[in-house]
Formats: C-alpha cells, sequence, structure tokens
C-alpha cells in the first residue's frame, strides 16, 4: 500500500510537472533548476548570475529551504522579485508548490527586445530527494563545490545524470584544498560525456563569462 501512495504522489507531482512546462514556454520563461548541497554556494551563484543578466532580462527567484528567509532576503535586496518557500522539514521542492509560487510571484513574462525571462529556482539543499521531482524546469543545474571534494559526482549519479550543466564553484580554494580535478570530471563525464562544465568563483568572478553565455542561448 506505501508503494502505491508513493506512485500516486510521483503520477501527480509528473503531472503537474507537464503543466508547468507548458505554463512557462506559453508565457516565455526558462525556469532553472539550480541543486547542490547545503553550503555549496546556490544563493551566491544566483545572486552573480542576477548582476550579470539584470540589465536585459526580467529575472524572478524563487527560494527554497527548510526553514528561514535569510537567503531569500538576500536576493530581496538586490531588488530582484523573490518568493521563499519552507519545507519545514521536507527535502525537496515539487512542482505544485512552484506553481503557487510562480503565480504569487512578479515576473513579466517578457524582457526587453522580446528577450524570455529568468526565473532561478533554488531547490532545497540535498543530493538526493531533488532530482527524482521535476518541477516543469527548462534546465536543471547542479553545483559541486571543491571544499566538497572531487567524489560528488561518483556517490550521487541521479543528480548528476539528472542535470543539463554542472557548476564546479569556489575554485579560488583549489591550492588549498586536495581536490583531483580529473577525477572530478572523469566522474561527470562517466555520466553525461557531452554535459558542460563551469568552474567558478563567486569570489572572485572568476568563470562565469562561459556560464553566462551558456544560459543566454535559452534566453534569446
Amino acid at each position: 500500500m506505501e508503494v502505491k501512495i508513493m506512485k500516486n504522489i510521483m503520477n501527480e507531482n509528473e503531472q503537474l510537472a507537464k503543466e508547468n512546462r507548458t505554463l512557462f514556454s506559453q508565457n516565455g520563461v526558462v525556469a532553472v533548476n539550480i541543486m547542490a548541497s547545503p553550503g555549496a554556494g546556490k544563493t551566491s551563484i544566483i545572486q552573480t548570475i542576477i548582476n550579470c543578466f539584470r540589465t536585459n532580462t526580467n529575472i524572478a527567484v524563487i527560494e527554497g529551504d527548510i526553514a528561514s528567509t535569510i537567503d531569500a532576503e538576500k536576493i530581496e535586496k538586490s531588488g530582484i522579485p523573490v518568493i521563499q518557500i519552507n519545507t519545514c522539514g521536507g527535502c525537496h521542492l515539487d512542482a505544485n508548490v512552484i506553481r503557487e509560487a510562480y503565480n504569487s510571484i512578479d515576473l513579466k513574462p517578457k524582457s526587453p527586445k522580446g528577450r524570455k525571462s529568468l526565473l532561478l529556482i533554488e531547490n532545497v539543499g540535498n543530493l538526493i530527494c531533488p532530482s527524482s521531482f521535476d518541477l516543469g524546469e527548462s534546465l536543471k543545474i547542479v553545483i559541486a563545490s571543491v571544499p566538497e571534494g572531487h567524489d560528488k559526482p561518483f556517490k550521487y549519479t541521479s543528480m548528476f545524470e539528472a542535470a543539463d550543466a554542472v557548476i564546479l564553484n569556489k575554485t579560488d580554494l583549489l591550492p588549498y584544498i586536495d581536490f583531483d580535478m580529473n577525477e572530478f570530471y572523469k566522474g561527470v563525464r562517466a555520466l553525461k560525456p557531452e554535459i558542460p562544465i563551469f568552474e567558478v568563483s563567486c569570489r572572485t568572478c572568476e568563470g562565469f563569462d562561459a556560464l553566462t553565455k551558456w544560459l543566454e542561448q535559452y534566453l534569446i
């Protein structure tokens, strides 16, 4: 009986995700599901992406967390529409809460010169559950960070398999941490040989040119 209930939950989420995907497409919205473990730098990367695109793109942010509004408050200071979703212990966002949040947020349907709008979704810090729940997003990005070690792609295969791009954050710490870049790439490429991998540092802003160029192709 428990298995049957879980199947019902998953099936319902899949249907809602399809509806979300259609809704985003009809409204010219590129929704990006950003997933990572706690402390990998999701919010910092979102803030940097905002700074890169804010002059020519309408942007809004959905912040997912177990509790608090700390991250949403950081985004709000930048003047970007943001809504906080607290899961109260839940380990992931789902299609239903994304629909409710999207309907409540002030995201204009079209950016200047007909560009698509950008909806950045910060999922709950977790490298397991979020990969199983489709939100109806346009893109999935997984963030790993140098302090976490190079073995994450080997340990959390479903997360990296689900991704459309991988960001390796905090590369400014490479001289100080025993991180094997070749092993990290080996783990990612074994799962998805052609997936783009972006090496970035939010502290120095290095590597964001390549990331924003990749995102740009979906916004025009």
